[in-house]
């Protein structure tokens, strides 16, 4: 499966974005799908997964209470809402999905090619 990430940009702190993962090639009802982002310096980090029907979702601790993950099956894409950003959310956000449901672990098989949010104070 082909992963493309969109929908990142520059936003105010305070203000929301809504990153998109498409999928082609396979449908994505068949994978579990996760959002990870790397910030300039740093490691990448977990940031929300979706396990294949979308009824369970997981968070990483910087975002819980701020973004939301979800999926429409039937377009073939997750998304991730954020809302109440901070500078600090500022990194390139990769979308990536497995066959298995594996939250947080960051092997999963296929990786999108990331999409810059950047947050200005």
């Amino acid at each position: 499966v082909q992963l493309q990430a969109s929908g990142g940009g520059l936003v105010q702190a305070g203000g929301s974005l809504r990153l998109s993962c498409a999928a082609s090639g396979r449908t994505l009802s068949s994978y579990a799908v996760a959002w990870f982002r790397r910030a300039p310096r740093k490691e990448r980090e977990f940031v929300a997964a979706i396990n294949k029907s979308g009824g369970s979702t997981y968070y990483g601790d910087s975002v819980k209470g701020r973004f939301t993950i979800s999926r429409d099956n039937a377009k073939n894409s997750v998304y991730l809402q954020m809302n109440s950003l901070k500078p600090e959310d500022t990194a390139v956000y990769y979308c990536a999905a497995d066959s298995d449901y594996i939250p947080w672990q960051p092997r999963y098989d296929y990786w999108g090619q990331g999409t810059l949010v950047t947050v200005s104070s």
